[in-house]
């Protein structure tokens, strides 16, 4: 099969197309015939390596895994011995091994039917970042009538962040340059700040802040919430090549022992009960995937490229053909 791989650790130069062998499939795994792939910024540090702590799980020297993603949005065409939850044919979204590719390994807890409102390239771009932003608003403790701020508003996970809040409820405020501001109201926002003209503390108080940008420092997060506020940090670009924003997230932790103002971060864990309540949240209209641009699979490495401008307006998409 046709795949993206990557055999060192580096920018978007380092990405190339190759023939590989298919991937075999454990018991409850199944293979997926991959017609679109999600491109996020955690495939971007999978691919450069950074932050250095990463490669403990990427690999120490050169990729563990050469076949880069893990969105999809495919066709079942193999089950293992196990598999329970699909058959052959099934249509499919989620995340699974190597998904920049022709054919990808998936664990069936991992999978979702795809929602039959989406086309493969609409619902690739849904696991990660839709997931990421439904379990941060969860660390959160959302609710219906809060105050709700989402920094990085106009990027993947934020672009989810923003139709998330409003579905739960909340008055959202989404953070973004001046160029994507015309998005995060489109995505429903009920106020926007362009943070090259304004500083979004300044707008508090809020009851619950989503910082995906990883950018400003705990002090102003803190200034931005009502006294009983949370912050909750996911993601981190800024934090230095060693542990990303990690040593921020634990400053956070160590400072909401003190006062009632809490900052909060956690893990994404994907599974197949948040992709079917996305999916339901999908089908009712309330959550759409906001696509940038797609890409041909032989144009992958452009796509990240694109990726790594900090251009992107929501999601990329990497289209398959047969």
């Amino acid at each position: 099969m046709r795949a993206v791989v990557h055999h060192s650790f580096g920018s978007s130069d380092v990405l190339r197309i190759e023939q590989v062998a298919r991937p075999d499939i454990a018991d409850h795994e199944v293979l997926v015939r991959v017609h679109s792939a999600g491109l996020d910024r955690g495939v971007w540090h999978v691919m450069t390596g950074t932050p250095y702590l990463g490669r403990l799980v990427f690999g120490l020297r050169r990729p563990r895994n050469p076949v880069l993603g893990r969105d999809l949005a495919g066709t079942v065409t193999a089950v293992g011995a196990r598999t329970t939850r699909f058959a052959v044919g099934d249509e499919v979204f989620g995340t699974g091994s190597g998904s920049f590719a022709q054919y990808a390994a998936a664990r069936e807890d991992k999978l979702a039917l795809k929602p039959a409102a989406l086309g493969f390239a609409e619902a690739a771009v849904v696991p990660v970042s839709a997931t990421t932003a439904l379990q941060a608003l969860r660390t959160g403790r959302v609710e219906a009538g809060q105050r709700v701020l989402v920094i990085g508003a106009s990027g993947g996970v934020g672009s989810y962040a923003v139709q998330l809040a409003k579905a739960f409820g909340a008055e959202v405020t989404g953070v973004a340059s001046t160029a994507k501001l015309d998005l995060v109201r489109a995505l429903g926002a009920d106020h926007v700040v362009d943070y090259t003209q304004s500083d979004f503390s300044d707008g508090g108080p809020y009851d619950l802040v989503i910082d995906i940008a990883g950018n400003p420092s705990l002090s102003r997060l803190r200034r931005a919430l009502t006294p009983t506020g949370t912050a909750v940090i996911t993601g981190g670009e800024e934090g230095g090549s060693f542990s990303g924003g990690l040593d921020r997230q634990l400053r956070g932790m160590v400072m909401s022992l003190f006062g009632r103002r809490k900052v909060r971060s956690f893990i994404c864990k994907e599974n197949a009960a948040d992709l079917e309540e996305l999916a339901g949240l999908i089908g009712s209209g309330k959550v759409t995937p906001s696509i940038d641009r797609t890409y041909p699979l032989a144009q992958a490495p452009d796509a990240m490229h694109h990726l790594e401008t900090g251009q992107v307006r929501g999601k990329v998409a990497i289209v398959i053909d047969a």
